[in-house]
């Protein structure tokens, strides 16, 4: 089986279902809101939730795709940093537990971290995010021997406020001869990346991952026309309609996947999740077509928890969905 590398920010999704927003109002957070934090609040905000109970979970778009991707059976490696403490030691265990191979290089900051506070009525989500020693991951950290055998590399958008460690992990990958996955990861990434990003698809990226309004901010164009731009600058574009399915583009190859069922409580990984099943069909040579149904099928297993950790009936469920599908197809 083929394998993948991702790169990403390394950091824990700490989750707490909140009985009511007071502690929103507590540390100043817009209901629904996603804030970037500095270490003292950070800190602070970790310390009172410790004593209501949450869960850790190590996240972070790529390594979440990551994970599904060695779930899958891939052989998969991540590349990220962390601190020199509890949620570091959380985060390298989780991703052994999975059977990762990681390059988690040291910072002097403490773990990134992104709290999420889920409450009532709908299950609303606001994230408290504090990067901290994920930010710390440059361009020296990189070695050419982190990319040597595998088959695909897959970055998240979020790295992009370091340009110049994006430009050497592709170039790496690349002299690596990696099929290269990009996922756009958020809007306001791409618009403040534009030049950046537009010059990285084009010159270095195979695969492009994109929901509705990540493709509306590379292409200024709406969903199914952003779809056909995006494909002028990639090999594969995909584009992400949240409930509604996905659409894919490859030269003059186009499909529309609808969105599996599901009853859905949690969107956090949807995307995240998507990629995974899309890349571990791809992986195994699978039609176009089929690659989107297994993203599809996958994603719609992660809206049914909360958080980005699908638990194991559906995993099973997912998997026996997913061998039908390619035995069809085979």
């Amino acid at each position: 089986m083929k394998s993948i590398l991702g790169m990403g920010n390394a950091l824990t999704d700490i989750l707490a279902v909140l009985p009511d927003d007071s502690l929103l109002r507590q540390f100043h957070l817009p209901k629904g809101s996603m804030q970037h934090v500095d270490m003292a609040t950070g800190d602070r905000i970790w310390n009172t939730l410790k004593n209501i109970g949450v869960q850790y979970v190590a996240g972070g778009s790529s390594a979440n795709t990551i994970t599904c991707t060695a779930i899958f059976g891939m052989k998969s490696g991540f590349i990220g940093k962390v601190g020199d403490d509890e949620l570091g030691h959380l985060y390298k265990s989780d991703q052994e537990q999975y059977g990762i191979k990681s390059y988690l290089l040291k910072g002097t900051k403490s773990s990134g971290r992104a709290m999420v506070f889920i409450t009532a009525p709908n299950a609303e989500r606001t994230f408290a995010v504090y990067l901290g020693a994920a930010l710390e991951l440059v361009t020296e950290d990189l070695k050419p021997e982190f990319f040597e055998g595998y088959d695909y590399f897959h970055i998240e958008g979020y790295l992009v406020q370091d340009q110049n460690l994006i430009r050497r992990a592709v170039e790496m990958a690349k002299a690596a001869g990696c099929i290269i996955s990009l996922d756009m990861a958020s809007y306001n990434v791409v618009e403040s990346n534009e030049a950046f990003l537009h010059d990285i698809v084009d010159n270095y990226v195979d695969i492009v991952f994109a929901n509705e309004s990540e493709a509306k901010a590379f292409t200024r164009m709406e969903p199914r026309e952003a779809l056909d731009e995006l494909a002028r600058h990639c090999s594969i574009a995909v584009v992400k309609i949240g409930k509604d399915g996905s659409m894919l583009k490859s030269g003059d190859e186009y499909h529309f996947i609808e969105a599996w069922p599901a009853d859905t409580i949690d969107a956090t990984g949807a995307g995240d999740t998507y990629a995974a099943g899309f890349l571990y069909a791809h992986s195994l040579g699978m039609p176009l077509k089929v690659c989107g149904e297994v993203g599809s099928i996958i994603a719609a297993k992660v809206v049914e928890v909360i958080g980005t950790k699908i638990d194991i009936p559906r995993w099973k469920a997912a998997k026996q969905e997913i061998r039908e599908l390619l035995a069809k197809n085979s």
